[in-house]
């Protein structure tokens, strides 16, 4: 069952030491600004939460992970300031969960896009079906995926951030996903993968959970100044969505 509410869901369950986290919205799990916002202040809330020891995050359904930003509110863009607050959504989610004290394992049951692709890449861990296909298709309305570039150049290297970004129109599927080292293991269906996510957070978070914290920082080393870049690629993002160009490409899509 998915959500029907118009600005998503955001769901918390902690049990075991395990916080699951789900997310959903009724277009393809996609984030309008105001669930960016919650998801954001969730992982905050979590970091510092003596409960928690390890975080899994998943979406609703068992189709798309997630489609990115919402498509209404892009459209909806009319100035600069506007633009960056918007791309700024999944900087500050993605900023998140760098700084956050918990590693966090994703659980990605289907396709995602754009931001989703981000947000599985800012992921410490991540376990996927074979139907979780991934494409970063902003070229082909005219802006480009600069807030998440960071994130996904992290996992899957220069190169595979190049061949995602400028094959802007074809899915790359989950096994390419995996060799280039975005997902750790993929699973025929979605009950063998969350049986395994149950098996591997429960491992997790049996142990120490020191080493968990010291863990979860070495693995971020280098990213201290995402604070500021991904602001920065924010406002890139603004400019462009103003564009002629992106103007035209938006048009075909407004109903």
């Amino acid at each position: 069952m998915t959500t029907t509410r118009p600005n998503g869901s955001l769901y918390t369950k902690i049990e075991n030491k395990i916080a699951t986290v789900e997310f959903g919205h009724p277009a393809s799990n996609s984030f309008p600004s105001e669930l960016l916002e919650r998801l954001a202040n969730e992982f905050d809330s979590l970091s510092t939460n003596d409960e928690v020891a390890i975080i899994v995050l998943k979406s609703e359904g068992n189709r798309a992970f997630c489609a990115g930003a919402s498509f209404d509110e892009l459209v909806a863009i009319t100035d600069l300031e506007d633009g960056k607050k918007f791309f700024s959504g999944f900087a500050n989610v993605i900023n998140a969960m760098r700084k956050c004290s918990k590693l966090i394992l994703g659980r990605v049951q289907g396709k995602t896009v754009g931001g989703g692709v981000g947000l599985a890449a800012a992921c410490d861990y991540v376990l996927a079906t074979e139907h979780a296909s991934i494409k970063l298709s902003e070229f082909t309305i005219g802006i480009g995926p600069f807030v998440i570039a960071p994130a996904v150049k992290r996992k899957v290297g220069i190169s595979g951030l190049s061949e995602l970004t400028l094959d802007a129109t074809n899915w790359k599927n989950a096994y390419w996903a995996k060799e280039k080292g975005l997902y750790a293991r993929v699973f025929e269906t979605i009950e063998e993968l969350d049986k395994e996510v149950e098996l591997f957070s429960e491992k997790l978070a049996s142990y120490n959970p020191e080493a968990l914290d010291e863990m979860k920082k070495a693995l971020w080393i280098g990213t201290e100044n995402w604070d500021n870049l991904l602001i920065e690629r924010a406002e890139t993002s603004g400019k462009l969505v103003l564009s002629d160009f992106t103007k035209k490409a938006l048009a075909k899509f407004k109903k």
